[in-house]
């Protein structure tokens, strides 16, 4: 998921960053697989600068990057199991509160 025109204050929020990671678990019904991985880095430029998270989930993981400088965040849903692609992507774009989301499906 691409989403455009964030809250940046969620963006920047580790604290909010971890609630999302927690909140689409129990939303898409995956059991997570330890603590979440959310360090913000990139700071040698900009446009680089942000959080990136990693949840390890039983069937796979999500993991995300979060850009301050864009309002924007990226986020990769890696299933094994089958979640519903649509609640997760209407729970992520409110969450966030994007103006605008691009959702990408690959069924392999």
């Amino acid at each position: 998921m691409d989403l455009w025109s964030c809250d940046s204050k969620i963006l920047c929020s580790k604290k909010k960053i971890l609630e999302y990671s927690d909140k689409i678990c129990k939303i898409i019904k995956m059991k997570k697989y330890g603590r979440p991985l959310c360090q913000k880095f990139g700071f040698g430029k900009d446009f680089t600068a942000g959080y990136s998270l990693v949840q390890l989930i039983e069937s796979s993981s999500i993991t995300g990057h979060f850009s301050e400088l864009w309002s924007r965040a990226y986020i990769n849903i890696f299933s094994c199991k089958l979640f519903n692609h649509k609640i997760a992507a209407k729970f992520t774009k409110k969450f966030f509160k994007a103006k605008k989301i691009k959702n990408r499906i690959l069924i392999r």
